[in-house]
Protein backbone atom coordinates (compact mmCIF):
# COMPACT_ATOMS: atom_id res chain seq x y z
CA UNK A 1 0.00 0.00 0.00
CA UNK A 2 1.36 3.57 -1.03
CA UNK A 3 2.48 5.72 2.06
CA UNK A 4 0.78 8.89 2.68
CA UNK A 5 3.98 11.08 1.51
CA UNK A 6 3.84 8.49 -1.68
CA UNK A 7 2.78 10.21 -5.39
CA UNK A 8 0.01 7.65 -5.18
CA UNK A 9 -1.37 8.74 -2.07
CA UNK A 10 -4.61 10.79 -1.78
CA UNK A 11 -4.57 12.19 1.86
CA UNK A 12 -8.08 14.20 2.79
CA UNK A 13 -7.37 17.17 5.31
CA UNK A 14 -7.05 15.97 9.11
CA UNK A 15 -4.40 13.89 10.87
CA UNK A 16 -1.59 14.58 8.72
CA UNK A 17 1.49 11.55 9.09
CA UNK A 18 4.86 13.50 9.60
CA UNK A 19 7.17 10.90 7.54
CA UNK A 20 9.50 13.41 5.71
CA UNK A 21 10.94 17.02 7.57
CA UNK A 22 13.02 19.29 6.28
CA UNK A 23 14.85 21.18 9.02
CA UNK A 24 16.97 24.93 8.20
CA UNK A 25 17.65 26.92 11.20
CA UNK A 26 19.78 29.92 12.37
CA UNK A 27 18.60 29.78 16.03
CA UNK A 28 19.88 26.20 16.77
CA UNK A 29 18.82 26.29 20.16
CA UNK A 30 17.57 22.43 20.73
CA UNK A 31 17.62 21.45 17.31
CA UNK A 32 19.31 18.68 17.63
CA UNK A 33 17.30 17.29 20.46
CA UNK A 34 14.43 17.73 18.06
CA UNK A 35 15.61 16.28 15.19
CA UNK A 36 16.57 13.33 17.37
CA UNK A 37 12.78 12.93 18.57
CA UNK A 38 11.80 13.30 14.69
CA UNK A 39 14.08 10.38 14.09
CA UNK A 40 13.01 8.16 16.83
CA UNK A 41 9.41 8.51 14.72
CA UNK A 42 11.24 7.41 12.10
CA UNK A 43 10.81 10.57 10.03
CA UNK A 44 13.27 11.12 7.15
CA UNK A 45 15.08 14.47 8.03
CA UNK A 46 16.41 16.44 4.97
CA UNK A 47 19.00 19.44 6.01
CA UNK A 48 20.85 22.32 4.53
CA UNK A 49 23.98 24.32 5.32
CA UNK A 50 24.83 24.58 8.58
CA UNK A 51 22.05 23.03 10.45
CA UNK A 52 22.66 19.53 8.59
CA UNK A 53 26.26 19.70 9.81
CA UNK A 54 25.21 20.56 13.14
CA UNK A 55 22.86 17.60 13.07
CA UNK A 56 25.34 14.75 11.45
CA UNK A 57 28.35 15.99 13.98
CA UNK A 58 25.56 14.80 16.63
CA UNK A 59 25.53 11.32 15.12
CA UNK A 60 21.92 11.95 12.83
CA UNK A 61 21.70 10.56 9.66
CA UNK A 62 20.54 13.92 7.47
CA UNK A 63 19.35 13.86 3.30
CA UNK A 64 20.88 17.15 2.03
CA UNK A 65 18.95 19.27 0.38
CA UNK A 66 21.07 18.84 -3.24
CA UNK A 67 20.13 15.43 -2.69
CA UNK A 68 16.51 16.10 -2.53
CA UNK A 69 16.20 18.73 -5.46
CA UNK A 70 19.05 16.90 -7.60
CA UNK A 71 20.47 20.90 -7.60
CA UNK A 72 23.47 21.74 -5.67
CA UNK A 73 23.98 24.74 -2.80
CA UNK A 74 25.10 27.43 -4.86
CA UNK A 75 26.03 31.58 -4.69
CA UNK A 76 27.17 31.13 -0.97
CA UNK A 77 24.15 29.24 -0.42
CA UNK A 78 21.91 32.28 -1.46
CA UNK A 79 20.26 29.51 -3.77
CA UNK A 80 19.56 25.96 -2.12
CA UNK A 81 15.92 25.45 -1.33
CA UNK A 82 14.69 27.91 -4.01
CA UNK A 83 13.16 24.79 -6.20
CA UNK A 84 10.16 23.51 -7.63
CA UNK A 85 10.68 19.74 -6.16
CA UNK A 86 10.97 21.26 -2.69
CA UNK A 87 7.76 23.76 -3.45
CA UNK A 88 5.33 21.52 -5.41
CA UNK A 89 6.11 19.01 -1.83
CA UNK A 90 5.12 21.61 0.20
CA UNK A 91 2.27 22.87 -1.86
CA UNK A 92 0.73 19.89 -3.66
CA UNK A 93 -3.29 19.74 -2.62
CA UNK A 94 -3.29 15.70 -2.07
CA UNK A 95 -6.65 14.78 -2.91
CA UNK A 96 -6.49 16.88 -5.96
CA UNK A 97 -6.49 14.34 -8.27
CA UNK A 98 -4.57 16.92 -10.81
CA UNK A 99 -2.04 17.43 -8.31
CA UNK A 100 -1.51 13.94 -7.72
CA UNK A 101 -0.72 12.94 -11.36
CA UNK A 102 1.95 16.14 -11.81
CA UNK A 103 3.49 15.24 -8.45
CA UNK A 104 3.88 11.18 -10.10
CA UNK A 105 4.72 12.73 -13.67
CA UNK A 106 7.93 14.56 -11.89
CA UNK A 107 8.84 12.37 -9.31
CA UNK A 108 7.96 14.96 -6.54
CA UNK A 109 8.46 13.24 -2.53
CA UNK A 110 6.16 15.48 -0.60
CA UNK A 111 7.89 17.26 2.77
CA UNK A 112 5.19 16.69 5.92
CA UNK A 113 7.40 19.19 8.28
CA UNK A 114 9.22 22.53 7.68
CA UNK A 115 11.66 23.93 10.97
CA UNK A 116 12.86 26.86 9.81
CA UNK A 117 14.05 30.01 11.41
CA UNK A 118 15.40 33.03 9.65
CA UNK A 119 18.47 34.87 9.28
CA UNK A 120 18.59 37.33 11.86
CA UNK A 121 18.40 40.81 10.38
CA UNK A 122 17.07 42.26 13.52
CA UNK A 123 20.21 41.68 15.11
CA UNK A 124 22.59 42.16 12.51
CA UNK A 125 20.81 45.74 11.72
CA UNK A 126 20.88 46.47 14.91
CA UNK A 127 24.57 45.88 15.63
CA UNK A 128 27.34 48.97 15.97
CA UNK A 129 28.96 49.67 13.33
CA UNK A 130 27.55 46.81 10.56
CA UNK A 131 27.82 47.52 6.70
CA UNK A 132 25.22 47.43 4.56
CA UNK A 133 26.30 44.31 2.57
CA UNK A 134 26.05 43.19 6.04
CA UNK A 135 22.59 43.72 6.84
CA UNK A 136 21.66 42.90 3.33
CA UNK A 137 23.13 39.32 3.08
CA UNK A 138 21.11 38.90 6.05
CA UNK A 139 17.60 39.30 3.57
CA UNK A 140 16.20 35.19 4.40
CA UNK A 141 14.83 34.76 0.65
CA UNK A 142 14.60 31.41 0.92
CA UNK A 143 13.30 30.59 4.68
CA UNK A 144 10.36 32.75 4.25
CA UNK A 145 9.49 31.09 1.26
CA UNK A 146 9.16 27.32 2.96
CA UNK A 147 7.46 29.01 5.70
CA UNK A 148 4.83 30.57 3.69
CA UNK A 149 4.51 27.61 1.53
CA UNK A 150 3.90 25.12 4.17
CA UNK A 151 1.82 27.42 5.74
CA UNK A 152 -0.63 28.12 3.12
CA UNK A 153 -0.73 24.24 2.83
CA UNK A 154 -1.30 23.61 6.52
CA UNK A 155 -3.75 20.95 5.70
CA UNK A 156 -1.42 18.64 4.02
CA UNK A 157 1.63 20.14 6.15
CA UNK A 158 3.28 21.29 9.27
CA UNK A 159 5.16 24.67 9.97
CA UNK A 160 7.43 25.11 12.80
CA UNK A 161 9.00 28.55 13.46
CA UNK A 162 10.44 28.92 17.28
CA UNK A 163 12.40 26.18 19.16
CA UNK A 164 9.96 26.59 22.45
CA UNK A 165 7.38 24.82 20.02
CA UNK A 166 9.59 22.01 19.36
CA UNK A 167 8.56 19.97 22.95
CA UNK A 168 4.85 20.28 22.59
CA UNK A 169 5.36 18.96 18.66
CA UNK A 170 7.36 16.21 19.62
CA UNK A 171 5.21 15.55 22.32
CA UNK A 172 1.70 15.24 20.14
CA UNK A 173 3.27 13.41 17.57
CA UNK A 174 4.78 10.40 20.22
CA UNK A 175 1.19 10.68 21.44
CA UNK A 176 -0.88 10.41 18.45
CA UNK A 177 1.19 7.66 16.52
CA UNK A 178 3.30 10.05 14.02
CA UNK A 179 0.32 12.76 13.23
CA UNK A 180 -0.66 16.10 14.15
CA UNK A 181 -4.13 17.73 14.29
CA UNK A 182 -5.74 19.96 12.59
CA UNK A 183 -5.87 22.57 15.24
CA UNK A 184 -1.85 22.36 15.52
CA UNK A 185 -1.02 22.67 12.40
CA UNK A 186 -3.18 26.12 12.36
CA UNK A 187 -2.09 27.56 15.48
CA UNK A 188 1.60 26.82 13.75
CA UNK A 189 0.77 28.16 10.65
CA UNK A 190 -0.69 31.01 12.02
CA UNK A 191 2.64 31.91 13.76
CA UNK A 192 4.94 30.99 10.93
CA UNK A 193 2.36 33.90 8.95
CA UNK A 194 3.27 36.19 11.92
CA UNK A 195 6.96 35.69 12.63
CA UNK A 196 7.15 36.40 8.17
CA UNK A 197 5.25 39.08 9.24
CA UNK A 198 7.48 40.54 11.69
CA UNK A 199 10.75 39.92 9.47
CA UNK A 200 9.56 41.56 6.41
CA UNK A 201 8.38 44.38 8.59
CA UNK A 202 11.59 45.16 9.93
CA UNK A 203 13.54 44.70 6.54
CA UNK A 204 11.17 47.05 5.23
CA UNK A 205 11.13 49.49 8.39
CA UNK A 206 14.95 49.33 7.55
CA UNK A 207 15.19 50.79 4.02
CA UNK A 208 12.53 53.23 4.77
CA UNK A 209 14.48 54.88 7.25
CA UNK A 210 17.71 54.98 5.49
CA UNK A 211 16.00 57.85 3.12
CA UNK A 212 12.73 59.08 5.00
CA UNK A 213 11.53 60.44 8.32
CA UNK A 214 8.07 60.18 7.20
CA UNK A 215 8.26 57.31 4.75
CA UNK A 216 4.80 56.55 2.60
CA UNK A 217 3.69 53.41 4.22
CA UNK A 218 4.58 53.26 8.29
CA UNK A 219 5.36 50.18 9.09
CA UNK A 220 5.97 48.68 13.28
CA UNK A 221 5.54 44.93 14.13
CA UNK A 222 4.50 44.66 18.08
CA UNK A 223 4.70 41.55 19.97
CA UNK A 224 3.02 40.61 23.30
CA UNK A 225 5.01 41.33 26.47
CA UNK A 226 2.04 40.55 28.88
CA UNK A 227 -1.61 40.02 29.55
CA UNK A 228 -2.76 42.78 31.78
CA UNK A 229 -5.71 42.10 34.49
CA UNK A 230 -7.93 44.79 32.79
CA UNK A 231 -8.14 48.16 31.09
CA UNK A 232 -8.41 51.68 31.53
CA UNK A 233 -11.50 50.55 33.65
CA UNK A 234 -12.63 47.30 35.12
CA UNK A 235 -14.37 46.04 31.91
CA UNK A 236 -12.20 46.34 29.07
CA UNK A 237 -9.36 43.56 28.68
CA UNK A 238 -6.03 44.66 27.72
CA UNK A 239 -2.54 43.71 27.26
CA UNK A 240 0.69 45.09 27.25
CA UNK A 241 2.85 45.20 23.64
CA UNK A 242 6.34 45.93 23.03
CA UNK A 243 7.34 47.40 19.30
CA UNK A 244 9.83 44.88 17.70
CA UNK A 245 13.16 46.36 17.19
CA UNK A 246 13.37 49.22 19.98
CA UNK A 247 16.03 49.43 21.93
CA UNK A 248 13.98 49.83 25.26
CA UNK A 249 10.39 49.74 26.41
CA UNK A 250 8.63 51.37 29.32
CA UNK A 251 8.78 47.66 31.35
CA UNK A 252 12.21 46.28 29.65
CA UNK A 253 14.60 45.77 32.70
CA UNK A 254 12.03 46.55 35.12
CA UNK A 255 11.82 43.71 37.83
CA UNK A 256 9.29 43.22 40.09
CA UNK A 257 9.94 42.79 43.67
CA UNK A 258 6.85 42.54 45.26
CA UNK A 259 3.38 43.27 44.89
CA UNK A 260 -0.04 42.86 42.79
CA UNK A 261 0.26 42.70 38.54
CA UNK A 262 0.80 45.88 37.36
CA UNK A 263 -2.34 47.07 35.42
CA UNK A 264 -2.81 49.21 31.86
CA UNK A 265 -3.20 52.79 34.26
CA UNK A 266 -0.05 51.82 36.40
CA UNK A 267 1.94 51.51 32.84
CA UNK A 268 0.70 54.42 31.66
CA UNK A 269 2.01 56.69 34.72
CA UNK A 270 4.78 54.50 35.31
CA UNK A 271 6.03 55.53 31.73
CA UNK A 272 5.34 59.45 32.94
CA UNK A 273 7.19 58.97 35.92
CA UNK A 274 10.68 57.32 34.70
CA UNK A 275 10.55 59.57 30.90
CA UNK A 276 10.42 62.48 33.87
CA UNK A 277 12.81 61.47 36.34
CA UNK A 278 15.32 60.43 34.41
CA UNK A 279 16.11 64.02 32.98
CA UNK A 280 17.72 64.93 36.28
CA UNK A 281 21.15 64.18 36.98
CA UNK A 282 21.05 64.74 40.50
CA UNK A 283 19.05 63.16 42.97
CA UNK A 284 15.13 63.59 41.97
CA UNK A 285 12.02 61.79 42.59
CA UNK A 286 8.98 62.42 40.96
CA UNK A 287 5.28 61.29 41.69
CA UNK A 288 2.51 61.09 39.26
CA UNK A 289 -1.27 60.51 38.85
CA UNK A 290 -3.25 59.76 36.05
CA UNK A 291 -0.59 60.68 34.02
CA UNK A 292 0.28 64.15 35.53
CA UNK A 293 3.33 65.13 37.49
CA UNK A 294 1.54 66.29 40.72
CA UNK A 295 5.10 66.92 42.57
CA UNK A 296 8.69 66.70 41.27
CA UNK A 297 12.04 67.69 43.25
CA UNK A 298 15.45 67.61 42.90
CA UNK A 299 17.56 67.20 46.34
CA UNK A 300 20.67 66.50 48.42
CA UNK A 301 19.06 62.53 48.87
CA UNK A 302 16.40 60.49 47.53
CA UNK A 303 15.03 61.26 51.20
CA UNK A 304 15.11 64.99 50.85
CA UNK A 305 13.88 65.08 47.37
CA UNK A 306 10.61 62.58 47.81
CA UNK A 307 9.72 64.84 51.24
CA UNK A 308 10.18 67.99 48.87
CA UNK A 309 8.06 66.31 45.96
CA UNK A 310 5.31 65.00 48.54
CA UNK A 311 4.88 68.37 49.82
CA UNK A 312 3.88 69.69 46.97
CA UNK A 313 0.32 67.73 46.62
CA UNK A 314 -0.28 65.50 49.33
CA UNK A 315 -3.77 64.81 48.68
CA UNK A 316 -3.02 64.03 45.14
CA UNK A 317 -0.54 62.08 46.16
CA UNK A 318 -2.34 59.34 47.59
CA UNK A 319 -2.43 56.48 45.47
CA UNK A 320 0.23 57.56 43.08
CA UNK A 321 3.36 55.98 41.12
CA UNK A 322 6.79 57.57 42.82
CA UNK A 323 9.76 57.11 41.12
CA UNK A 324 13.16 58.13 41.86
CA UNK A 325 16.81 58.06 40.09
CA UNK A 326 18.50 56.75 43.42
CA UNK A 327 18.88 53.65 45.42
CA UNK A 328 16.18 53.44 48.23
CA UNK A 329 17.69 53.19 51.81
CA UNK A 330 15.93 52.84 54.71
CA UNK A 331 15.32 55.99 56.03
CA UNK A 332 13.38 56.75 52.53
CA UNK A 333 11.71 53.22 53.10
CA UNK A 334 10.17 54.28 56.19
CA UNK A 335 8.84 57.83 55.15
CA UNK A 336 7.41 55.88 51.79
CA UNK A 337 5.58 53.36 54.05
CA UNK A 338 3.96 55.99 55.78
CA UNK A 339 1.99 56.51 52.15
CA UNK A 340 -0.45 54.78 50.35
CA UNK A 341 1.54 53.86 47.24
CA UNK A 342 0.38 52.30 43.65
CA UNK A 343 4.09 51.77 42.48
CA UNK A 344 7.47 52.59 43.63
CA UNK A 345 10.27 52.11 40.76
CA UNK A 346 13.88 53.07 41.76
CA UNK A 347 17.08 51.90 40.53
CA UNK A 348 17.70 50.17 43.52
CA UNK A 349 17.04 49.31 47.18
CA UNK A 350 18.84 48.70 50.58
CA UNK A 351 17.65 45.17 51.72
CA UNK A 352 16.55 46.53 54.98
CA UNK A 353 14.47 49.09 52.73
CA UNK A 354 12.69 46.74 50.56
CA UNK A 355 12.21 45.01 54.15
CA UNK A 356 10.04 47.90 55.17
CA UNK A 357 8.00 48.42 51.96
CA UNK A 358 7.03 45.04 51.96
CA UNK A 359 5.26 44.85 54.39
CA UNK A 360 2.49 46.37 52.45
CA UNK A 361 0.89 43.69 50.39
CA UNK A 362 -0.42 45.34 47.53
CA UNK A 363 2.66 47.99 46.81
CA UNK A 364 4.47 47.12 43.28
CA UNK A 365 7.97 47.53 44.38
CA UNK A 366 9.62 47.57 40.90
CA UNK A 367 13.54 48.00 40.21
CA UNK A 368 14.62 50.16 37.12
CA UNK A 369 17.80 48.14 35.76
CA UNK A 370 17.84 49.60 32.02
CA UNK A 371 20.74 51.65 31.56
CA UNK A 372 19.98 52.25 27.84
CA UNK A 373 18.13 55.33 26.51
CA UNK A 374 15.85 55.49 23.51
CA UNK A 375 17.13 55.75 20.14
CA UNK A 376 17.39 58.90 18.48
CA UNK A 377 14.84 59.67 16.10
CA UNK A 378 12.37 57.17 17.34
CA UNK A 379 9.13 58.95 16.58
CA UNK A 380 6.19 59.56 19.10
CA UNK A 381 3.20 57.61 18.29
CA UNK A 382 -0.31 58.47 18.85
CA UNK A 383 -3.83 55.79 17.78
CA UNK A 384 -6.35 57.84 16.54
CA UNK A 385 -9.86 56.23 15.04
CA UNK A 386 -8.61 54.74 11.93
CA UNK A 387 -5.23 55.77 11.84
CA UNK A 388 -2.03 56.76 13.59
CA UNK A 389 -0.62 60.12 14.63
CA UNK A 390 3.26 60.27 14.07
CA UNK A 391 5.84 62.67 14.93
CA UNK A 392 9.29 63.73 16.26
CA UNK A 393 9.86 63.44 19.63
CA UNK A 394 9.39 66.47 21.87
CA UNK A 395 13.39 65.74 23.38
CA UNK A 396 14.53 68.93 22.48
CA UNK A 397 15.64 71.12 25.50
CA UNK A 398 16.10 75.30 25.27
CA UNK A 399 19.44 75.86 26.95
CA UNK A 400 19.92 79.25 29.21
CA UNK A 401 21.51 81.02 26.28
CA UNK A 402 19.00 80.47 23.38
CA UNK A 403 16.33 82.45 26.10
CA UNK A 404 15.74 85.91 25.65
CA UNK A 405 15.03 87.41 29.15
CA UNK A 406 12.30 90.21 27.84
CA UNK A 407 11.95 92.19 31.05
CA UNK A 408 13.69 95.04 32.85
CA UNK A 409 14.51 92.50 35.61
CA UNK A 410 17.02 90.09 34.95
CA UNK A 411 16.04 87.03 36.96
CA UNK A 412 18.40 86.12 40.06
CA UNK A 413 20.76 83.39 39.19
CA UNK A 414 18.42 81.65 42.37
CA UNK A 415 15.29 81.96 39.76
CA UNK A 416 16.80 81.04 36.87
CA UNK A 417 17.65 77.49 38.64
CA UNK A 418 14.00 77.61 39.34
CA UNK A 419 12.85 78.58 36.07
CA UNK A 420 14.81 75.92 34.42
CA UNK A 421 13.92 73.17 36.09
CA UNK A 422 9.81 74.57 36.01
CA UNK A 423 10.21 74.47 32.25
CA UNK A 424 11.38 70.96 32.41
CA UNK A 425 8.52 69.66 34.41
CA UNK A 426 5.88 71.93 32.42
CA UNK A 427 6.97 69.85 29.12
CA UNK A 428 5.61 66.74 31.07
CA UNK A 429 2.54 67.83 32.38
CA UNK A 430 -0.87 67.93 30.36
CA UNK A 431 -1.78 71.10 28.54
CA UNK A 432 -2.24 73.70 29.36
CA UNK A 433 0.64 73.43 31.66
CA UNK A 434 1.13 75.91 34.67
CA UNK A 435 3.99 74.88 36.54
CA UNK A 436 5.51 76.76 39.89
CA UNK A 437 8.28 75.84 41.34
CA UNK A 438 10.86 76.88 44.70
CA UNK A 439 13.65 76.09 45.82
CA UNK A 440 14.08 73.16 43.07
CA UNK A 441 10.55 71.70 43.86
CA UNK A 442 6.98 71.79 42.37
CA UNK A 443 5.10 74.28 45.04
CA UNK A 444 2.07 74.34 42.20
CA UNK A 445 0.84 72.32 39.18
CA UNK A 446 -2.07 72.72 37.09
CA UNK A 447 -2.95 71.12 34.27
CA UNK A 448 -5.12 69.72 32.06
CA UNK A 449 -7.37 72.91 31.61
CA UNK A 450 -8.95 74.59 28.77
CA UNK A 451 -8.08 77.84 29.44
CA UNK A 452 -4.29 79.16 30.39
CA UNK A 453 -5.57 81.66 33.36
CA UNK A 454 -7.92 78.61 34.79
CA UNK A 455 -4.64 76.41 35.00
CA UNK A 456 -3.12 79.15 36.81
CA UNK A 457 -5.87 79.90 39.33
CA UNK A 458 -6.03 76.10 39.72
CA UNK A 459 -2.47 76.14 40.57
CA UNK A 460 -3.17 79.48 42.87
CA UNK A 461 -5.68 77.23 44.80
CA UNK A 462 -3.73 74.09 45.20
CA UNK A 463 -1.62 75.85 47.28
CA UNK A 464 -1.82 75.33 51.39
CA UNK A 465 -0.83 77.92 52.51
CA UNK A 466 -1.01 82.12 51.24
CA UNK A 467 1.93 82.93 50.61
CA UNK A 468 3.04 79.18 49.47
CA UNK A 469 4.03 80.93 46.16
CA UNK A 470 5.71 83.64 47.23
CA UNK A 471 9.81 84.07 45.76
CA UNK A 472 8.16 81.54 43.33
CA UNK A 473 9.37 80.40 39.63
CA UNK A 474 6.20 80.04 36.60
CA UNK A 475 6.43 78.00 33.87
CA UNK A 476 4.14 78.21 31.06
CA UNK A 477 4.41 75.34 28.48
CA UNK A 478 2.60 77.77 25.94
CA UNK A 479 2.76 81.52 25.51
CA UNK A 480 0.16 83.45 27.24
CA UNK A 481 -2.49 85.01 25.39
CA UNK A 482 -3.24 87.90 28.04
CA UNK A 483 -1.97 89.64 30.75
CA UNK A 484 -4.22 88.32 33.01
CA UNK A 485 -2.34 84.95 34.14
CA UNK A 486 0.99 86.51 34.68
CA UNK A 487 -0.92 88.97 36.99
CA UNK A 488 -2.89 86.20 38.88
CA UNK A 489 0.37 84.52 39.62
CA UNK A 490 2.06 87.54 40.35
CA UNK A 491 -0.74 88.58 43.10
CA UNK A 492 0.06 85.01 44.50
CA UNK A 493 3.82 85.92 44.60
CA UNK A 494 5.19 84.46 41.65
CA UNK A 495 8.18 86.92 40.60
CA UNK A 496 9.78 84.97 37.65
CA UNK A 497 8.09 83.75 34.75
CA UNK A 498 9.46 81.57 31.89
CA UNK A 499 7.33 80.84 28.76
CA UNK A 500 7.84 80.72 24.97
CA UNK A 501 6.57 84.07 23.88
CA UNK A 502 4.84 84.26 20.41
CA UNK A 503 1.14 85.75 21.36
CA UNK A 504 0.39 88.98 19.58
CA UNK A 505 -0.11 90.98 23.14
CA UNK A 506 3.67 90.12 24.35
CA UNK A 507 4.34 93.70 24.28
CA UNK A 508 0.76 93.70 27.05
CA UNK A 509 2.43 90.78 28.58
CA UNK A 510 5.80 91.81 29.54
CA UNK A 511 4.52 95.50 30.33
CA UNK A 512 2.59 93.93 33.45
CA UNK A 513 5.72 91.84 34.43
CA UNK A 514 7.87 95.50 34.46
CA UNK A 515 4.75 97.00 36.35
CA UNK A 516 4.96 93.75 38.61
CA UNK A 517 8.57 94.16 39.03
CA UNK A 518 8.55 90.51 37.81
CA UNK A 519 11.48 88.64 35.90
CA UNK A 520 10.23 87.22 32.70
CA UNK A 521 12.06 84.57 30.11
CA UNK A 522 10.90 83.67 26.51
CA UNK A 523 12.03 79.91 25.46
CA UNK A 524 10.66 80.77 21.90
CA UNK A 525 9.33 76.92 21.95
CA UNK A 526 6.42 75.67 23.35
CA UNK A 527 6.01 72.25 24.59
CA UNK A 528 2.25 71.15 24.47
CA UNK A 529 1.46 67.95 25.67
CA UNK A 530 -2.33 66.68 24.85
Amino acid sequence: MASETSPEAQTAPGAVRIQRALLSVSDKRGIVDFARGLAELGVEIVSTGGTASALAEAGLEVRAIDDFTGFPEIMDGRVKTLHPKLYAGLLAVRDNADHMQAAEDNDIEFVDLVCVNLYPFERTAAKRGVSEAEVIENIDIGGPTMLRAAAKNHAYAAVVVKPESYDAVLEELRDAGGTLSMPTRESLAAEAFAYTARYDTAIARWFAEKSEDFPPLFIRAYEKVVDLPYGENPHQRAAFYGQVGARMTVLSQVRQHHGKQISYNNILDLDAARTLVNEFEVPACVIVKHNNPCGVALGTSALEAYGKAFACDPVSAYGGIIAFNRKVDKATAERLHQQFIEVLIAPGYDDDALAILTQKVNIRILEDEERRTPALGEPDIRQVTGGLLVQDRDSAREERSSMEVVTQRQPTDKEWGDLLFSWRVAGKVKSNAIVVTRDLATIGIGAGQMSRVDSVRLTVEKCQFEDSLKGGALASDAFFPFADGPELAVAAGVTAIIQPGGSVRDDEVVAAADAAGVAMVFTKRRHFRH
